[in-house]
């Protein structure tokens, strides 16, 4: 996918969209988790739900719906890691504020980078390194209250962000030869078909989180909308970075927290405590500082690269 310089406004735009959106994914979850639908049915939906959705879209742009054997295990591997990231956060909002649980998984980028260095050998520096201790110590700020109020179901998010950075770094092993939406087609489809029999073997077990029931009433709407909002918005973020380098867009994620607070308030009528905004400033500064340093650390790159080519 080519990006075209003069379109930075389309991709922000775009990121912000997935942003205002994203949010909508975890509403529609906790109002069936609310209704009485298992985590694990909810998981399944929205996987059925994307999967159906992505189809035309992946048809009518031509792209390919068979997958060598390398792909495939590496698109099954992602949707592994994308159910029990799912999994763990419908588990924590299911009790606890979508605003708590998001800003406890937004510890993710801080994961994902430590598991960059010592799996794919990137260089992390002492700042960096001490920006996600910071991180976590702001995650803590969240999680006490929350734990206090909801026990031991407020690490659900702290599940999530584990599982989300294997899960991108799967992406970034398969990204430079698989095209990001039919990657998200394909994930939907095998994550569907990991999660269908997990649900028949489970049925008429008493286990609640895995024994699926009939839905009634307004709990397809919320099922439906879980598929609808994870396909709307991850197809705004993959074109988004079509438009606009990651470097511009990622500062903007971390507005989702405050339309997931927005959500929240209006919704379900939950608020942040004090304690538990001031671990989301922590966190939202030490991704910030992270990102500025990324910045800086590619920066050095180039130079360093043209200044090798200019040598004699």
């Amino acid at each position: 996918m080519t990006r075209q310089p003069d379109r930075i406004l389309p991709g922000v735009v775009l990121m912000l969209a997935f942003c205002a959106l994203a949010p909508l994914l975890d509403v529609s979850a906790k109002l069936a988790a609310e209704g009485g639908m298992p985590v694990g049915q909810i998981t399944t939906a929205r996987f059925l739900v994307q999967g159906l959705l992505m189809l035309p879209i992946v048809l009518v742009m031509g792209l390919g719906l068979l997958l060598s054997p390398r792909a495939l295990a590496f698109i099954a591997l992602r949707a592994v890691f994308l159910i029990l990231s799912t999994f763990s956060f419908v588990s924590g909002i299911a009790v606890m504020p979508v605003a708590d649980a998001l800003a406890i998984a937004f510890v993710e980028p801080f994961i994902l980078l430590i598991l960059g260095s010592l799996i794919f050998g990137d260089q992390v520096g002492p700042r960096r390194i001490a920006a996600c201790a910071v991180g976590f110590c702001g995650a803590l700020f969240v999680i006490q209250p929350s734990l206090q109020v909801f026990g031991l179901v407020a690490l659900w998010p702290l599940g999530t962000a584990f599982f989300f950075a294997f899960y991108m770094l799967v992406t970034r092993s398969i990204a430079a030869y698989m095209h990001p939406v039919a990657m998200q087609f394909h994930t939907s489809w095998t994550g569907l078909l990991i999660c269908l029999p997990v649900m028949v073997a489970f049925n008429g077990s008493g286990i609640g989180p895995l024994d699926p029931i009939w839905p009634a009433g307004l709990n397809w709407l919320w099922l439906v909308g879980v598929g609808f909002w994870a396909a709307v918005s991850h197809m705004c973020m993959t074109y988004a970075l079509k438009f606009a380098p990651s470097a511009t867009l990622a500062p903007l994620h971390y507005s989702e927290i405050v339309v997931a607070v927005i959500l929240g308030y209006l919704i379900f009528g939950d608020f942040p405590n004090p304690l538990t905004w001031v671990g989301i400033a922590i966190i939202v500064a030490s991704g910030l500082y992270i990102i500025h340093r990324e910045r800086v650390t590619a920066r050095q790159g180039v130079r360093a690269a043209e200044a090798l080519t200019q040598a004699p």
